[in-house]
C-alpha cells in the first residue's frame, strides 16, 4: 500500500510504545512560519503515511524522540507564551490519544490548536467511524486542520504553511473566521537559524532546491569573544 493509500484510508492502528505518552522530536518555543500569528511548534517522533519527497523523513520511525507526559508538554507550551499550539512530524493523528489531551489542554488555558497530518479528511472521518475515539478526540481540540499527504508532483507556490495544493484546510470551529479568505495573502514564511556553531535549523516549507541555493550563499563566520 502506497501513501496516498494510506492516507486515504486514514489511521489503522497505533504505534507501539505507551500511548499516553508524547513522542516529541522538536520543540520550537516560538514561530511565525509554522501557522498563523506567533505559535510554539510541536514535531512528533513517527509517522505511517511516509509521503515520498517529505521534508521531514527523519522523522518516520517511532523510534527515537523524547517520551513526554502530555501534562508537561502542556506546561512547556503555555510557558512560551505564544497565540497557540502547531502540531506537526512525523503524524500527529498516529499519536492522537496523548496528543488530544495536550490539545484540549492548550485550549483551556485560551490558546488556539493547529494540526497537521498527512491522512485525508474522509480517512480520518472513516478511522472515526470505525471507531477510532482517540481521533474523535483530537479533532475535537484542534481548531485548523490541515489534511492531506504531500505530493512532489502538486507542489503549491501560492499558499502559506502547506507544501502541496491537494492538502486542504479545514476550520474546525470559529476561531479563525477569516483564515480561508485571506490565505492567499498570507505570506508563507520561511524561518532559517544558524548557531554559533553552525548548526541550520529551518522553520517552514521550502523546495529543497531553493533551499539548497539558499544556504548555499550564507556566509557562516566565527562568533567573536566578548569584551569584558
Amino acid at each position: 500500500m502506497d501513501a496516498y493509500s494510506i492516507s486515504e484510508a486514514g489511521p489503522v492502528g497505533r504505534p507501539a510504545g505507551p500511548t499516553e505518552l508524547v513522542r516529541v522530536a522538536r520543540f520550537l518555543p516560538a514561530t511565525r512560519a509554522e501557522g498563523p500569528g506567533e505559535r510554539t511548534a510541536v514535531w512528533v517522533q513517527g509517522c505511517a503515511v511516509r509521503c515520498p519527497g517529505c521534508f521531514n523523513p527523519q522523522l518516520w520511525t517511532f523510534r527515537g524522540g523524547t517520551a513526554t507526559a502530555p501534562a508537561d508538554l502542556v506546561r512547556q507550551v503555555l510557558a512560551a507564551g505564544t497565540e497557540g499550539l502547531t502540531l506537526l512530524g512525523g503524524e500527529p493523528f498516529d499519536q492522537a490519544a496523548a496528543l488530544a489531551e495536550v490539545a484540549a489542554g492548550v485550549r483551556r488555558a485560551g490558546r488556539s490548536v493547529m494540526t497537521f497530518t498527512g491522512y485525508t479528511r474522509d480517512g480520518l472521518r472513516r478511522a472515526v467511524e470505525a471507531g477510532r475515539n482517540d481521533v474523535a478526540r483530537l479533532l475535537a481540540e484542534t481548531d485548523l486542520l490541515v489534511a492531506g499527504p504531500f505530493r512532489a508532483d502538486l507542489v503549491d507556490p501560492t499558499r502559506p504553511w502547506v507544501g502541496s495544493t491537494n492538502q486542504e484546510f479545514v476550520l474546525l470551529n470559529d476561531r479563525f473566521p477569516d483564515l480561508l479568505a485571506g490565505l492567499h495573502g498570507t505570506p508563507d514564511r520561511l524561518e532559517v537559524v544558524v548557531d554559533p556553531a553552525g548548526r541550520v535549523e529551518i522553520n517552514g516549507w521550502a523546495e529543497l532546491d531553493a533551499l539548497d541555493e539558499l544556504l548555499a550563499g550564507v556566509e557562516l563566520r566565527p562568533a567573536r569573544p566578548e569584551r569584558g
